[in-house]
């Protein structure tokens, strides 16, 4: 059970896996066809390999230091990537949800759904005046009042904490309530 939660709670690494083992498979095969078209006494297709080594390793000698300046950047890039989506955990735009018979992964936008629902009759505004963001670790609620009508934001922040409280969702967020200067006219 907790093998399928850490599954659908974290990214899939495939596809820069896929990536990176078709830029070594196409580097392979370019080197492989260019050593067996030597080998046969051909001209090289683009570069010559033996050429190719002994470029790479007098490497700083006759390239603009422009030109090394990018490819390094671009390689440092890629690299970065790569050892970033291996050693990084990720995290998908979802919080797991007790029950003791199923396991229960919801994502933030039904979280947020309900709390705006939750704030929204606690404010006493209309479904446009809400709007609700849940990350890992907060919960922001922006509400905009209708002008001339006071809003209790104690009792809004007491209605989405209530709410939260009844999900218990893990992680549990904080929760932080923004109300708009301006009010809405007529809601």
């Amino acid at each position: 059970m907790e093998r399928i939660l850490k599954r659908e709670t974290r990214p899939s690494r495939a596809a820069p896996s896929v990536i990176a083992a078709g830029l070594v498979i196409v580097l392979c095969v370019y080197a492989l066809l260019e050593t067996a078209v030597r080998a046969v006494g051909q001209p090289p297709w683009l570069v010559d390999p033996q050429t190719a080594a002994e470029n790479i390793v007098a490497l700083p000698d006759g390239v603009p230091p422009l030109l090394l300046g990018v490819m390094g950047a671009v390689l440092v890039m890629v690299g970065l990537y790569f050892f970033l989506n291996a050693v990084l955990p990720g995290r998908r735009a979802r919080h797991l949800l007790p029950d003791r018979r199923a396991a229960v992964v919801v994502d933030d936008e039904v979280i947020a759904s309900a709390l705006a629902r939750r704030a929204r009759l606690a404010a006493n505004v209309t479904q446009d005046q809400v709007m609700v963001v849940v990350s890992r670790n907060r919960v922001l609620v922006n509400v905009r009042p209708t002008s001339g009508v006071p809003l209790r934001t104690d009792a809004v922040l007491a209605a989405v904490r209530a709410e939260l409280q009844e999900m218990a969702p893990s992680p549990m967020p904080e929760v932080r309530i923004n109300v708009a200067l301006a009010g809405v006219i007529g809601a």
